[in-house]
């Protein structure tokens, strides 16, 4: 992967399934920001760090049309997509190269 694409990218909370659903250009350093609490809010707050899915898109354009349009499906449609992909909701931050969550 570039380091600098593109891409939508799912969160989850190991504490509570909270969802968190991102755009970025530079996937690895959004994940460790958020693995890192840099910023306050929704992600810190609910300890949202495990990367569960992601996908790579052709502009940032088309990544935050695809952003808006999950982040209005129902719960149960996030979870499909995650599962399709993910079924053991594996931190795939670890396959990109970052560290485990310890």
């Amino acid at each position: 992967m570039r380091e600098r694409q593109p891409c939508l990218y799912i969160l989850a909370s190991e504490r509570n399934g909270t969802l968190y659903i991102g755009v970025t250009s530079n996937l690895i350093g959004r994940v460790i920001q958020h693995r890192e609490s840099t910023f306050g809010g929704f992600t810190r707050r609910y300890g949202v760090t495990t990367l569960v899915w992601f996908d790579v898109a052709d502009t940032m354009e088309a990544a935050i049309t695809v952003e808006k349009r999950i982040k209005k499906w129902p719960r149960a449609y996030k979870l499909n997509l995650i599962e399709r992909d993910n079924p053991r909701w594996r931190d795939l931050a670890v396959d990109l190269g970052l560290e485990p969550l310890s």
